[in-house]
């Protein structure tokens, strides 16, 4: 009999799903406030368990639980669950993604409608009295949305706004336009040229470094006059400040926010003193039927994986046993470093499909984690859900990108070697690294060019014709600028001067905007582009905690 622990209030659906599995039996929490000690007592007895946000699974409640299997979140955030605790206890963590798309979606398209017709402040002015028929809104037919990430929601709500004949544009780093283009969706590869063609723009993006204020102060001089802008997403993608600058001039015709950068929203925030504005809770996901929905679906999870060993929506690392994540540690990373170096080198310019070779050593070992490590790199910056070793292919697969293996026990000029790459809008990009020793990761070719790098921490690519000064102007201006330069790679076309060639810069601190305009500036570069990968000997995300 299995034992499965409800820590919080759940659905009577997915509860009647628990109750009613042969061989399930459900101790059930959810009308208790437990301590600490009561959690991790209660857990100890458990074979699986779900969990809302009531409570935090902590390194000391995960710590020494031998009996616990899998733990379920009813809701997409795992933030309140210790991922490296709970993998370092063999403990499986699953989510329900796709049980708050709707609610959400049509969240968003509420709040798009109200901001168009003045609703709030319509029904303010008719409770304190007032009948003002001078309220002019706009409709939405004929209007164009930009969709700022098109996974499941960025997708209902494009699906939505068609409905109500919007034109529709789509931005995904990881997006084929032919897919984008069955759906009906005018696909842009650059997300500042899709923010200055709409009137109005939603986000559905996770929050990341490249998304933290994506929407600032620059980039709303670029957007039309009146743009109105919508985030049911994650709060910091647009930067409050600057939104409430554009409010107040003019520029900006409307915002309606569900989410912010600090929640619950203080009282003496801008936002709250703006005219044309819609603000709501955080309520995205609050309904009856998505709150029910992801309760099934967390039971369904749950009685699939104890009853049938399926493992769905796992956030975690995937089934690898000590011995081999032991041997195959070194490969997993450096693949994950190469999907992350292809995924960021070839930013805005689209994937269509990916593969990866395996030459000698690296042949021999298992292709499928190693692959979905490969694929966990390339769709790290895409998503909003975590990404790992589980998921990644699946997600690639459901944006249009396909990823295919080939390999090769015969080494070639090193004993292992894997090669990456991915077709885009911009052409192939291709990368390739191997394993110095036992643990030292080269990047060693980068598209045609072979070359000695390390594949670590901030990396400065720079395209050029190979001339003579070219390498003291670069480090002239990293100089000026105070940026360190750790370790240079050239690799030529041919093996004298005068041709087309690439460098990578390993860089102690990052370069300013200023200090790459200069270094694009010289005549012979031919393209500047900066990769942030992580430190040498970081452990891979899934396994990190959060």
């Amino acid at each position: 009999m299995f034992r499965v622990l409800v820590t919080d209030a759940l659905s009577p659906a997915g509860l009647a799903i628990l109750k009613a599995s042969p061989g399930i039996e459900v101790d059930d929490r959810g009308s208790q406030k437990m301590s600490a000690d009561d959690l991790r007592a209660a857990v100890s007895q458990a074979d699986a368990m779900v969990i809302r946000s009531g409570y935090k699974l902590t390194p000391e409640i995960l710590d020494g639980q031998t009996r616990l299997k899998a733990i379920v979140r009813a809701g997409v955030g795992v933030d309140n669950i210790n991922l490296a605790a709970a993998t370092r206890a063999g403990v499986v963590v699953m989510n329900t993604p796709a049980g708050n798309t709707i609610s959400t979606a049509e969240h968003t398209v509420t709040l798009m409608m109200a901001l168009s017709r003045h609703i709030a402040t319509a029904h303010a002015k008719m409770v304190q009295g007032e009948f003002d028929r001078k309220l002019r809104g706009t409709q939405l037919a004929g209007k164009t949305l930009a969709v700022v990430g098109l996974g499941r929601i960025g997708l209902a709500v494009a699906a939505r706004a068609q409905a109500l004949e919007m034109k529709v544009l789509g931005y995904d780093p990881v997006f084929s336009a032919e897919k984008a283009a069955e759906m009906g969706i005018e696909f842009h590869k650059d997300v500042a040229e899709i923010l200055t063609k709409c009137d109005y723009v939603t986000f559905h993006t996770p929050l990341t470094p490249e998304t933290k204020n994506l929407i600032n102060a620059e980039r709303l001089k670029t957007m039309k006059k009146g743009v109105r802008i919508i985030n049911c997403a994650r709060g910091g993608i647009v930067d409050e400040e600057a939104l409430c600058d554009g409010l107040e001039s003019g520029h900006v015709g409307g915002a309606a926010l569900d989410v912010f950068a600090t929640e619950p929203l203080p009282k003496d925030s801008r936002l709250l003193k703006q005219k044309n504005i819609l603000l709501t809770p955080h309520l995205g996901a609050s309904t009856d039927e998505a709150q029910e929905l992801v309760a099934v679906e967390a039971a369904e999870i749950i009685t699939g994986f104890l009853l049938r060993n399926e493992v769905r929506h796992a956030v975690n690392m995937a089934p690898i046993s000590a011995t081999e994540m032991q041997e195959m540690g070194h490969y997993l990373d450096l693949a994950y470093r190469l999907g992350l170096l292809l995924a960021r080198w070839g930013r805005g310019s689209g994937i269509r499909r990916a593969r990866i070779n395996f030459r000698g050593e690296a042949a021999t070992k298992k292709h499928k984690p190693i692959t979905a490590s490969f694929a966990a790199g390339l769709m790290q910056d895409a998503l909003e859900t975590s990404v790992n070793i589980v998921n990644a292919e699946m997600m690639a697969k459901e944006r249009g990108v396909e990823i295919s293996e080939s390999s090769s026990q015969e080494p070639s000029n090193f004993t292992t070697m894997i090669t990456a790459s991915i077709e885009t809008d911009r052409g192939e990009l291709t990368a390739a690294g191997t394993i110095f020793g036992k643990q030292f990761l080269r990047l060693v070719k980068l598209g045609p060019y072979h070359l000695d790098a390390y594949l670590d921490g901030t990396l400065l690519i720079y395209r050029h014709r190979d001339v003579p000064g070219l390498i003291g102007y670069i480090g002239t201006e990293c100089g000026k600028h105070q940026v360190n330069i750790a370790h240079m790679a050239l690799g030529r076309e041919r093996n004298e001067p005068g041709y087309d060639s690439v460098a990578v810069l390993n860089l102690d601190n990052e370069p300013s905007a200023e200090a790459l305009a200069e270094i694009a500036r010289h005549p012979e570069v031919q393209g500047v582009d900066l990769v942030r990968l992580p430190k040498a000997g970081a452990p891979l995300p899934w396994v990190s905690g959060n």
